[in-house]
């Protein structure tokens, strides 16, 4: 049998920065406040031209050169995104045609969880042979979807694209994957127009209904329960326990919820992966962008184990239990 390996890794940021101190002139906030309860300190803005296919096509082109292969080298083509360009045609065809590919390629929404979702599909079209090198992105710009006058949200969300290569491989890499949803939990966090059920109107977007609108408590209180959870589900498929862990890689939605998840699960400090301060929530971007950063800075070496885990709208979560393969160069 066939499995997925990791053979590339590529990431991008733009360049805008949004400090809590920009914040403070735009809502009522603090930079204490915002720092107390998230541990964000900036995020960063996509430009007024930049879609989310800019910011996966950026990430994509990092990490093909980081793998060393062509355009034609890749067979499919999964992004994960909660914020596409348009309705249709996907983002991942923009971002296809945008870095000169003619595999397939499609969008996977499932909100913050999207790239562990995209990394499943990706995972098993090789686990089946139906594909031998597959690009993975998570892109979001969700900062197009924050209303700034809200404080509880605008506070949280940065724009970036963090992207994988997986390729076939006789070493196992991608070792176990669990994937959660439970749409009970839909009015938690949603962004109401926009779609079918409430197509855009003046009087739609006049009333902010294409805003992003969360009970940030109930976020907190799935998160902290599933994320354990989910965690110890894919450790278990892929034959390993918590203490087999090199690595934890959760979703950088909030610091709290980081510290909270890894007490419960007894990983140390040093072993939970955070960015957040300088990133902010990216959504379908921040896990590939938390082991981009363990990858650029030398963290990660071969037989490392991680644990990369998402929770999101839907409600949906997931886990990926990686077995890192490549060098770092």
């Amino acid at each position: 049998m066939k499995h997925a390996a990791v053979i590339g890794i590529g990431s991008y940021l733009p360049e805008r920065r949004l400090t809590n101190q920009d914040l403070e002139g735009m809502v009522e906030t603090s930079d204490e406040w915002i720092t107390t309860r998230t541990g964000i300190r900036e995020r960063r803005l996509a430009e007024i031209d930049q879609a989310t296919s800019d910011l996966a096509t950026e990430a994509g082109r990092r990490a093909m050169a980081d793998a060393g292969i062509e355009a034609n080298d890749l067979d499919l083509l999964v992004v994960g995104t909660s914020s596409p360009d348009m309705i249709f045609p996907s983002t991942a065809c923009i971002t296809q045609a945008n870095l000169g590919l003619t595999c397939p390629a499609y969008d996977v929404m499932a909100a913050c969880t999207s790239f562990i979702f995209a990394l499943q599909n990706a995972t098993a079209a090789i686990e089946s042979g139906r594909a031998r090198t597959v690009m993975v992105i998570g892109a979001d710009a969700l900062t197009r979807h924050v209303d700034f006058s809200d404080r509880g949200t605008c506070i949280l969300f940065g724009d970036g694209a963090g992207a994988f290569i997986l390729q076939a491989s006789d070493e196992p890499g991608v070792l176990g994957i669990e994937l959660g949803s439970d749409g009970k939990g839909g009015d938690v966090l949603k962004i109401p127009a926009g779609g079918s059920a409430l197509p855009a109107t003046v009087e739609r977007v006049e009333a902010g209904l294409h805003y992003v609108q969360m009970a940030g408590n109930e976020v907190f209180k799935f998160a902290v329960r599933v994320i354990p959870k989910a965690t110890e589900a894919a450790l278990a498929a892929s034959g390993m326990a918590v203490s087999d862990l090199t690595w934890l890689v959760p979703h950088q939605a909030n610091q709290r919820i980081l510290n909270t998840v890894a007490e419960r699960l007894g990983v140390p400090d040093e072993r939970v992966v955070s960015n957040i301060e300088l990133t902010g929530n990216t959504s379908a971007a921040s896990i590939p962008l938390a082991v981009d950063d363990l990858y650029t800075n030398g963290s990660l070496h071969p037989g490392d184990v991680l644990a990369l885990v998402g929770f999101g709208a839907g409600l949906t979560w997931g886990a990926a239990v990686v077995r890192w393969t490549k060098e770092v160069q």
